[in-house]
C-alpha cells in the first residue's frame, strides 16, 4: 500500500532559528508624525499581516521541502519452490465400515487442514474405489479444492473393491501440464489393490517418467491393508510408507509430510520512491517571490 512519508523528518528542528529571529530579531523603524496617521496605520496593519503570512508559508513549505516527502510502494516478489501434490484418497465402503469411527470423515478433516497449510502450491485430488477418476485438476484455488473435499462421500466411486495402481495412474495423469519442480502424490488407502484396467507397471512408469514421488499411508489395524503393496510403491518412486491405525498418528503422519516437502519460499523486497519535494518547494519559492513583491511596493526592506 502507498503511503507518503518524510524521508529527513528532524529537518523541522530547522523552523526553530526563523522562530527565535521573528522574536528577537525585529526591524526598528523611526516614528513620523502626520495628519489622519490612523488610517495609514490600519492599512499598513492589513499588509504586514499578509506579509507576515506570506513569509510564514515560505519558510513552511521550505521545510517541508527539506524534510523531503516521498509516496513509499513497497513491491514483494515471491519465489516459491514450486511443489505439485496429488491428494488419492480410497472412497471405498470400508474407509466407513463399522468398528472404527468414520474413518472417512477424519481423513477429511486432517487433510483439509494439510490443504489449508499448502498456500503455495497447487494441490489436486484423485478419489478411488472400484474405480479411479479426478475429482480436482491440479489448482492454486484452495478454496474450490475444500469445496470437492467437503462434498466427497463413501460410495461415489462404488463399494466392493480397491483401484490402487488406477487411482497412482490417474496421479500421475494430473501432471501431465505441471511445470513444478517437485511433484508428489499422497496415497491413502485402507485396503489392497483387488481390481484395475492399469497394470501397475504401467502406472509406475507414468510416475517415473514425471518425476513424481509417491508417499502411501495405510490406514487402520493390521491386515486391512498390503502393508507390502505400499511399501513398493513408496520405494520405487522414493518416497515413503507410513502406517496409522489412530486419528492421532494419520494427523502426525501429514505433519510429517508437510515437513519433508516443505516449500522454500523466498520474497524479494523493494521499495519504490516517488520524491515530492519539488512540489512544496515551488510554493515556497513563489510565496517567497509575493513577500518580496509586497516588501518592495510597501517600501520596506
Amino acid at each position: 500500500m502507498d503511503s507518503i512519508i518524510f524521508e529527513y523528518p528532524l529537518a523541522i528542528l530547522s523552523i526553530i532559528p526563523f522562530i527565535v529571529c521573528a522574536i528577537y530579531c525585529k526591524i526598528r523603524f523611526e516614528a513620523i508624525i502626520f495628519p489622519h496617521a490612523m488610517l495609514l496605520q490600519k492599512t499598513s496593519q492589513k499588509k504586514s499581516i499578509l506579509i507576515s503570512l506570506l513569509k510564514w508559508l515560505s519558510v513552511i513549505f521550505l521545510i517541508i521541502a527539506l524534510m523531503s516527502p516521498v509516496i513509499e510502494n513497497k513491491i514483494e516478489i515471491q519465489k516459491n519452490k514450486g511443489y505439485a501434490i496429488g491428494l488419492l484418497l480410497d472412497i471405498s465402503r470400508s474407509m466407513n465400515a463399522p468398528g472404527y469411527v468414520n474413518k472417512f470423515a477424519i481423513v477429511k478433516r486432517i487433510v483439509r487442514k494439510f490443504i489449508k497449510k499448502r498456500v503455495h502450491d497447487q494441490m489436486g485430488i484423485v478419489v478411488f474405489a472400484d474405480f479411479a477418476y479426478v475429482a480436482s485438476p491440479l489448482t492454486y484455488d484452495k478454496s474450490m479444492l475444500l469445496k470437492i473435499l467437503d462434498n466427497l462421500q463413501v460410495g461415489m466411486a462404488g463399494n466392493r473393491y480397491t483401484a490402487i495402481y488406477d487411482a497412482l495412474f490417474f496421479g500421475g495423469k494430473l501432471f501431465r501440464s505441471s511445470n513444478a519442480k517437485s511433484k508428489v502424490v499422497i496415497l491413502l488407502t485402507d485396503g489392497e489393490n483387488n481390481t484395475q484396467t492399469v497394470p501397475f507397471d504401467v502406472s509406475l512408469r507414468l510416475l517415473k517418467k514425471y518425476g513424481i514421488k509417491v508417499y502411501t499411508i495405510g490406514i487402520g489395524a493390521n491386515g486391512d491393508f498390503n502393508r507390502a503393496e505400499l511399501v513398493k510403491i513408496a520405494r520405487e518412486t522414493g518416497g515413503k510408507f507410513f502406517a496409522a491405525n489412530s486419528k492421532e498418528q494419520l494427523r502426525d503422519i501429514y505433519n510429517e509430510i508437510d515437513k519433508l516437502e516443505k516449500s522454500e519460499i523466498k520474497s524479494n523486497k523493494f521499495i519504490q520512491k516517488i520524491y515530492l519535494y519539488q512540489y512544496p518547494l515551488f510554493l515556497s519559492i513563489m510565496f517567497l517571490l509575493l513577500y518580496l513583491y509586497f516588501i518592495n511596493k510597501r517600501g520596506v526592506v
